[in-house]
């Protein structure tokens, strides 16, 4: 019988995005635009502790769903960002693409920061696929969606989220 995936290279970190996570390339996490993440409330309790809607603590996420976290708020960062916390390469550039049109010039920008960003990750085998459209319902953001495939792992992880220009 195979042991079963642990994760525990893929980390785990506290929870700032809203995940669900399946084993496929389909699109597992949502994240709207600039500004909308922040630290998850979760009912309180601990191991041997009981479980009570009026206590809450902070979430955490792990294996999968950390790198998962980790691949958007990478991408929302401004690279450089983090240079005083002596990360000067964590990010992307994407940012710098606010108040450009949404044409072929501004997604083919996107795919490239993307890819830049997505190949920094150590935790990251593969960028499997990427996609950069005009979103339906917004003309002025992009719908990103993309899988890779995390080390110790042949099942990919996708992800889509919506950046407004």
């Amino acid at each position: 019988m195979p042991k079963a995936k642990t994760y525990q290279r893929l980390g785990r970190d506290l929870a700032l995005t809203r995940y669900t996570g399946v084993p496929a390339s389909l699109a597992l996490n949502d994240a709207d635009s600039w500004g909308t993440l922040d630290l998850q409330a979760v009912p309180g309790g601990g191991p041997g502790l009981r479980r009570n809607s009026e206590t809450m603590d902070l979430g955490a996420v792990a294996g999968r769903e950390n790198l998962g976290q980790a691949l958007i708020l990478r991408l929302l960062t401004q690279k450089g960002a983090l240079t005083g916390l002596g990360h000067p390469d964590y990010g992307s550039r994407l940012v710098e693409l606010i108040g450009e049109l949404n044409n072929e010039t501004s997604r083919n920008l996107a795919r490239l920061y993307i890819i830049e960003a997505v190949s920094q990750e150590p935790r990251v085998r593969q960028l499997l696929d990427l996609s950069v459209e005009a979103s339906q319902s917004n003309p002025d953001t992009l719908r990103i969606t993309f899988s890779v495939l995390p080390i110790d792992d042949d099942a990919p992880l996708g992800i889509t989220l919506e950046v407004t220009l």
